[in-house]
């Protein structure tokens, strides 16, 4: 189909469709972005941007079935992110992270949270992979880190923590910068983190040393931009490659090259 011609949808229809088509073509999906922080902290957000969560291999099938409805379907990060195109506007479609560190598994699906939205009921993203893919965003230009904490305000005390610990995996020292933040941001809520997550990850602290044989720097899988200069002339490793990370030379690749394109537009 031209979809030029393609007539403009209202914002709310659109994602109506959307639900609709996913349905129909039996992909499951989560609801994400400011949609699901919205809901799990009860706090006002604007919620013109909604992310739909799927598992990486229902891709094909979810852009077939939304090309086969008349949209413009693209993956522009073959690593973490598709998107459903309707004249000016736009679904995000997430099954990874930019950093390729995220991945969305079945964990996500069992651990969801029902919903309503737009009159339909859905699935939310569960707060513990929302904090997760959360925590790495740390850009310039944009910062999770009060999505965490505020997340951590409304979900702290209901959260299931061995999971969230296992998420993290070695990548720890970044749950627990948020978790150190927490503790500063709302005295009064310090009670909602366990003292053994506490305790426990300020062990792993204690019992960091220099290792002067890991020339790495982390600091890309926090930002994508600001830790280049490390990687490219001091020749620090970059863990989002193997044999430490999961994106390909060309996802990685594609994936600076949009730097300047997203600072411009």
């Amino acid at each position: 189909m031209n979809t030029s011609t393609f007539p403009v949808r209202s914002l709310m229809t659109f994602y109506q469709d959307a639900f609709a088509i996913l349905e129909e073509a039996h992909i499951q999906f989560l609801i994400g972005g400011a949609f699901a922080q919205s809901r799990l902290t009860q706090r006002d957000r604007d919620t013109k941007d909604l992310d739909i969560i799927l598992r990486r291999e229902d891709v094909p099938r979810m852009l077939a079935a939304f090309e086969h409805a008349g949209y413009r379907a693209e993956v522009p990060y073959p690593h973490w992110l598709a998107k459903i195109h309707s004249n000016d506007r736009y679904l995000d479609v997430l099954f990874g992270s930019g950093n390729g560190i995220v991945q969305v598994d079945d964990c996500w699906f069992r651990h969801a949270r029902e919903t309503e939205v737009l009159n339909r009921k859905v699935q939310l993203c569960p707060p513990e992979e929302l904090i997760w893919s959360k925590a790495f965003v740390q850009e310039r230009e944009r910062f999770d880190g009060a999505d965490v904490l505020h997340l951590l305000h409304s979900c702290a005390r209901d959260l299931d923590w061995d999971r969230l610990l296992a998420r993290f995996g070695h990548h720890w020292p970044v749950l627990y910068a948020h978790l150190v933040m927490f503790l500063y941001a709302y005295p009064d809520r310090r009670g909602d983190i366990p003292r053994h997550v506490i305790d426990e990850l300020t062990g792993k602290l204690k019992q960091l040393a220099p290792n002067e044989a890991e020339r790495v720097c982390y600091g890309t899988l926090i930002s994508r931009e600001q830790y280049l200069h490390d990687v490219n002339v001091l020749g620090y490793e970059d863990p989002r490659l193997p044999p430490r990370g999961n994106m390909a030379p060309a996802d990685l690749e594609i994936w600076t090259a949009a730097i300047a394109r997203h600072r411009t537009g």
